[in-house]
């Protein structure tokens, strides 16, 4: 199994990546509750070879971000960072659809991170409906040359077909895992184009996964079930993409170590049928 995936010339990612909303407070809002850790964390992902971390200026907000920078900046030659745009965050912590000051967000972005020009952004959809406008919005701020790649988030068949009709992605993120499987057709079709997916929740999100079958493959293969999961993500397509966050150094090893893990065939047939059940 490639540990690599090449999106573009310029778009090498780890196939295990890191993703960052658990630097910040309970809910992605306000600061860590042990800042220096997470900033251990971010270090510990490039050690191990983690070359694409997945973040957002609304994960605090700018609080995520900004501990990025404060860990890694001048940041490595090989590591990408992919944020997200669409969204901003009410008082309390409430998540609200933004799509209408994108050019603002992609300035806080890069402010917070301390860079030029981002690797790639992903826009957020709301919900079904036309994404046209926002969309159009980012290709243009791409042109500009304030994005180089563009990729989608929590989208429908639908809006991806309409974002395409626009400009190229390079990938597309949306809630998915070994029970969590609406997006079967789309994660085939898009490997087919060479477009890589993105599972968010890879391993359940606010409900972890929990299964009697995956902690059964898991033990036949000297694994936890959280590193079964991640490795069955993994070769369920090659242009999938995992990013798996954490704010512990000892879970974050566990995670990059599935990257190793090749499951059966026979292992494999038995956690896809947990889709059915």
């Amino acid at each position: 199994m490639t540990t690599t995936l090449a999106l573009a010339d310029d778009l090498v990612l780890s196939r295990m990546g890191y993703g960052a909303m658990q630097l910040a407070g309970p809910n992605a809002w306000g600061p860590p509750r042990n800042r220096a850790e997470a900033v251990r964390v971010l270090r510990a992902a490039v050690e191990l070879g983690v070359t694409h971390l997945d973040t957002s200026d609304y994960y605090g907000p700018a609080v995520t971000n900004e501990i990025i920078r404060e860990a890694l900046h001048p940041y490595p030659d090989d590591l990408r960072i992919v944020t997200k745009l669409g969204f901003r965050r009410g008082a309390g912590g409430t998540w609200e659809p933004s799509p209408h000051d994108l050019r603002e967000q992609v300035h806080g972005n890069l402010k917070n991170l301390g860079l030029d020009v981002l690797d790639a952004a992903n826009l957020r959809a709301a919900g079904p409906g036309s994404i046209a406008e926002p969309f159009a919005e980012l290709v243009a701020l791409q042109a500009e040359g304030l994005i180089r790649h563009l990729g989608l988030s929590n989208v429908t068949v639908e809006q991806v077909a309409e974002a395409r009709a626009i400009a190229p992605i390079v990938f597309v993120q949306n809630q998915y895992n070994l029970i969590k499987r609406d997006d079967d057709d789309l994660i085939d079709a898009l490997a087919a184009d060479g477009i890589a997916f993105v599972p968010f929740f890879p391993l359940g999100g606010w409900s972890p996964l929990q299964s009697a079958v995956l902690d059964e493959v898991a033990a036949e293969a000297g694994a936890t079930a959280q590193q079964t999961a991640l490795a069955w993500l993994l070769q369920r397509s090659p242009t999938m993409l995992v990013i798996p966050g954490t704010s512990s150094v000892a879970h974050l090893r566990e995670n990059v170590a599935a990257a190793a893990l090749e499951l059966p065939a026979e292992a494999v047939t038995r956690l896809n049928g947990l889709a059915a059940s």
